[in-house]
């Protein structure tokens, strides 16, 4: 039975439980993406695709964590790398999709905002750098994401049209909500050692599912609403 999936297992029964749910995601999303206007096309193929490539992700997380017990940290990471500036992107495309007068300059500071977060977490997390720099270089990518959308030239954007202003802001409450879940976890399982390898994996999962499909599900009802 090694190697095998025990009943016990509750990490890795989160993780086979997301894998599947990413699975169907991007079946629905792709789906979906063929019945709204053209101009809503690239947002739900986009959303397909976070999906799509959290849903290969999870397969080897679930894999590498039955047979080893251990965070698959190495993974998780390359999910993030792909996932996060997609989903960061779709601020700037259901905006463009809208008709709204916004900037190449929004789009480069979401992405440059995601990939500082991302570079600085995973070199604390791989022990590359100390775990309070990898943090403090995190926060500092995550800042600038939480200005853009709060407060840029993407936040100024959509409260100037109504038609994906509701979505808008449900998405930023994402981000900022939904995704204090990573820094919490690094403080308290990677800096604090408080938290367990197991508990922590099954918070990462859990706020994976929420904040990639739920993601991709108020696109979606933008996207239909739009389509009408």
């Amino acid at each position: 039975m090694d190697g095998m999936l025990q009943a016990g297992d509750f990490v890795g029964v989160s993780f086979w439980l997301v894998s599947v749910a990413m699975v169907a995601s991007t079946v629905f999303f792709f789906y979906e993406g063929m019945n709204v206007n053209k101009e809503w096309k690239l947002s739900m193929t986009v959303a397909g695709l976070v999906t799509l490539v959290a849903a290969i992700h999870y397969y080897y997380m679930r894999d590498h964590w039955v047979a080893t017990q251990s965070s698959p940290v190495v993974y998780r990471y390359i999910d993030w790398l792909i996932t996060v500036p997609l989903l960061m992107i779709e601020f700037f495309i259901i905006l463009k999709a809208v008709g709204a007068t916004i900037s190449t300059n929004s789009f480069w500071r979401l992405l440059g905002g995601t990939l500082v977060m991302l570079i600085g977490g995973f070199a604390g997390e791989a022990m590359l750098i100390s775990a309070s720099l990898g943090f403090i270089i995190g926060m500092v990518g995550w800042a600038i994401i939480i200005w853009e959308i709060f407060g840029g030239e993407a936040s100024k954007a959509a409260e100037a049209n109504e038609g994906v202003k509701t979505a808008f802001n449900a998405l930023r409450i994402i981000v900022l909500v939904g995704w204090a879940i990573y820094p919490l976890g690094y403080i308290f399982g990677y800096m604090m050692g408080s938290v367990d390898a197991g508990s922590l994996n099954i918070l990462y999962n859990l706020a994976d599912f929420v904040n990639k499909i739920l993601f991709g599900l108020i696109i979606w009802n933008v996207a239909v609403k739009e389509s009408a």
